[in-house]
């Protein structure tokens, strides 16, 4: 394979070579700064959204039924790309692939200090395929979105001049095997850490503030909230009532929906006794029902009302 591999880089009519010279010649003809910027997505720029995919799809698995589980897989994608960037130490040291500016000097090469390194297979595409498709086990949407940037970087490696196609596609196979081949064995060890995670301090990791898991836990902030709310609605009785952005009672002599500006005009007017220094006590035992209510209808709309009008 070693013997194949260097043929294949110096052959005049190999299509691996052809390919790498027609992208790699668009930064002859492009400007400095667009060469400049190219060059760092591929080192950086492109990693770097990645891992903006996959903080957002750890926000996002923690608020999913099967948070645990979610937030294994999620979790995956990093350890994939360790075991992936593991498993090409052999497979480069196998083949020994030269860089292909090496053999061919006549290649603009933007990415300089590469020339004590392998080239086979792409270290940037096995960890950006790797993290694609571990995500997208996960969440397709944002599976897709990695893919096509991980696509974008085998074609950034060309235009820099670093890599072989060949060298790109093994990435791809490589990153995709480990994470395919793997995935059963690491959710076995990852889902029953999660679970156990979320039994713990640390369950934010796991499982979003409000957020449910498949065994019907909700976070303790969360559970901590309900019961005042409970008993806010309870106090109200059966009068007015509460509803999402609305409160119904009488206003004005006019019975029905209160709107949130009918909540707040009501407010000083039904002021508890010390509330305000010098305000008088006002209201029997309809109007306490209906202050309660108000305050369990600021509650709903706004804890900041709360702290501000129920202080």
């Amino acid at each position: 394979m070693p013997t194949l591999l260097a043929d294949a880089g110096t052959g005049s009519g190999d299509p691996d070579l052809g390919l790498l010279k027609a992208v790699n010649g668009l930064a002859a003809d492009a400007p400095g700064w667009l060469d400049s910027l190219v060059a760092w997505t591929a080192e950086y720029g492109i990693l770097l959204g990645l891992a903006a995919i996959g903080l957002t799809a750890w926000l996002s698995a923690r608020r999913r039924p099967d948070a645990p589980v979610a937030v294994a897989g999620v979790l995956w994608a990093p350890l994939a790309v360790a075991v992936a960037e593991l498993a090409n130490l052999p497979i480069s040291k196998l083949v020994d692939r030269p860089r292909p500016f090496v053999s061919h000097p006549e290649l603009d090469v933007l990415v300089p200090g590469k020339e004590d390194t392998l080239s086979f297979v792409s270290d940037h595409s096995a960890m950006s395929m790797a993290i694609a498709v571990a995500l997208f086990l996960v969440n397709r949407r944002l599976g897709v979105a990695a893919a096509a940037l991980a696509l974008l970087q085998g074609f950034c490696r060309l235009f820099v001049g670093v890599h072989y196609p060949t060298d790109v596609i093994g990435g791809y196979a490589l990153a995709t095997a480990v994470v395919l081949l793997l995935a059963p064995i690491a959710m076995a060890v990852l889902v029953p850490l999660c679970h156990a995670l979320s039994r713990t301090a640390l369950r934010p990791l796991v499982v979003a503030r409000g957020a449910a898991d498949s065994g019907g836990r909700r976070s303790a902030a969360s559970a901590a909230r309900r019961p005042g709310r409970r008993r806010a609605r309870t106090a109200a009785g059966p009068g007015p009532g509460v509803g999402p952005g609305r409160l119904t009672g009488t206003a004005g002599g006019r019975s029905g929906d209160l709107g949130v500006g009918a909540v707040l005009g009501q407010v000083p007017r039904s002021v508890p006794p010390g509330l305000v220094p010098g305000a008088p006590a006002r209201g029997g035992p309809a109007a306490a029902a209906l202050r309660e209510a108000e305050r369990a209808a600021l509650h709903h709309l706004h804890p900041v009302l709360v702290r501000v009008v129920g202080r």
